[in-house]
């Protein structure tokens, strides 16, 4: 390991800030799955002042929806936007202009109930999801741009424990016992401001990343020095210098790609096609079915304190990604991920088929006396809301399917990039690209789509 990968304080300083945006994506996905049953209350209540009559389930159900999936469209939103940021003003910058966005979705948020208004709420959900989407984009972008090569694996999983945190936290605060009740609801959803407000403090002490500074604003090379001196803790940067000047004429060589050309180009095309499959394994993995509405399938499982059951589930995905922390430089990205895809496949199988027997154990009780019948009607476990309606309790076969999917592309599609530069990287696709091949001849620091690294 050179001099300069090491983890000094004002390189863990600058990652922590980034990372809470990270912790914000997280909080904001978890958060509104507990206090569930008392939303729905304050939904029925605002329409019944309204209307004079009580809100129709299938309104209910389908506004309740609504809430939680603009959150997803806003982020949606958010992810296609982060080009138009990050390279105009900057990593460091893009993350402290975002957080207007969470300072206006958090009083949406957190003054609905006094304006009696679920419309604020949803509009809320909508800007903090959009939010949500810029982070995504800016953070595990600004971390790999100031860690050093042979730490980026791990550092960037920082981002990821920041997400699983945010969430955890979230499902902490909504405790009956401490934000989850009737009345602080609304500041349990309106938190987000204060996350915001401490990086907006902390951010302008941070420094703009330096392949920023040296590739896109005009090729500030002494600016880039001097951050990177900084982040190192050392003087001793100039092969990471050289590094990022050749990707920098490397880039002055090609000509700026539109989103068009990114798929119709061959050496474009295999490695945004790589990176899109690769999220949608992690968004299509049915994870945020089950951070979603963990609470409301607990408690139709018959769980007394369905609350505490989806916390635990937060405890468990927060240690795994502490445990990621400190395998992933040493097993690398794509075993660790296929490990992931195939872990969740057999657990959707197993989701199935707990539901299903639960859901047969309900029929057949509905047929004996009327005690049973209301307490198992209470208790049924019916699929997510609206077009989870459609597949009972079969819904999870749809994320086993995906899952093995992603698995198969993973294995025959996906390289391992560990203690790889950006540009080994790009130079791998490149030269598959013009091989016209699935599999690598690349440099042996680049291995094969196979995984054929021997130290895995």
């Amino acid at each position: 390991m050179l001099s300069s990968d090491k983890v000094t304080p004002q390189l863990m300083i600058t990652v922590g800030t980034a990372v809470i945006g990270s912790l914000q994506f997280g909080y904001n996905t978890g958060v509104i799955n507990a206090p569930q049953n008392i939303i729905e209350s304050f939904y029925n209540e605002t329409w019944s002042s309204r209307f004079s009559e009580p809100i129709p389930q299938t309104t209910l159900t389908a506004l309740w929806s609504l809430s939680v999936a603009i959150f997803s469209v806003g982020g949606m939103f958010g992810s296609f936007s982060v080009g138009l940021f990050v390279n105009r003003f900057g990593r460091r910058n893009s993350m402290l202009m975002a957080n207007v966005l969470a300072f206006i979705s958090a009083i949406f948020m957190g003054f609905s109930k006094l304006a009696a208004s679920f419309e604020m709420l949803v509009i809320g959900r909508l800007i903090v999801g959009v939010y949500s989407g810029l982070s995504t984009g800016f953070v595990p972008m600004y971390i790999e741009e100031i860690s050093p090569t042979s730490l980026r694996g791990a550092l960037g999983t920082l981002h990821q424990l920041g997400v699983v945190i945010g969430i955890l936290m979230a499902q902490i605060f909504g405790l009956e016992s401490i934000m989850g009740n009737a009345s602080l609801w609304p500041l349990l959803l309106g938190f987000t401001l204060l996350p915001s407000v401490l990086q907006c403090v902390l951010l302008p002490l941070c420094p703009e990343s330096p392949r920023y500074l040296l590739l896109i604003n005009c090729n500030e090379e002494n600016k880039a020095r001097g951050v990177l001196i900084k982040l190192r803790g050392t003087d001793e940067v100039s092969e990471e210098m050289e590094e990022m000047k050749e990707e920098s004429q490397q880039m002055m060589k090609e000509k700026k790609v539109t989103i068009p050309e990114l798929f119709r180009s061959p050496v474009y095309r295999q490695p945004i096609f790589v990176a899109i499959m690769l999220q949608l394994s992690q968004q299509l993995s049915g994870i945020n079915a089950v951070f979603y509405y963990s609470t409301m399938i607990f408690e139709r499982a018959g769980v007394s304190q369905p609350v505490y059951a989806t916390i635990g589930t937060g405890v468990v995905n927060t240690a795994f990604t502490v445990v990621s922390l400190f395998v992933v430089e040493r097993m690398g990205r794509r075993p660790l991920h296929l490990i992931g895809l195939m872990g969740m496949a057999v657990s959707a199988v197993f989701l199935t088929v707990a539901m299903a027997l639960l859901e047969c154990y309900n029929v057949t009780v509905d047929q004996g006396s009327p005690i049973p019948l209301v307490v198992c009607k209470n208790n049924r476990l019916e699929p997510f809301p609206l077009i989870q309606q459609l597949c009972g309790p079969y819904v999870f076969i749809i994320f086993t399917i995906l899952l093995l999917g992603f698995f198969v592309f993973t294995y025959f599609k996906v390289p391992e990039t560990k203690g790889c530069t950006f540009d080994e990287i790009a130079a791998g696709f490149r030269q598959t690209a013009g091989q016209g091949s699935d599999k690598y001849s690349a440099p042996e620091e680049f291995n094969t789509l196979r995984g054929d690294d021997p130290d895995l």
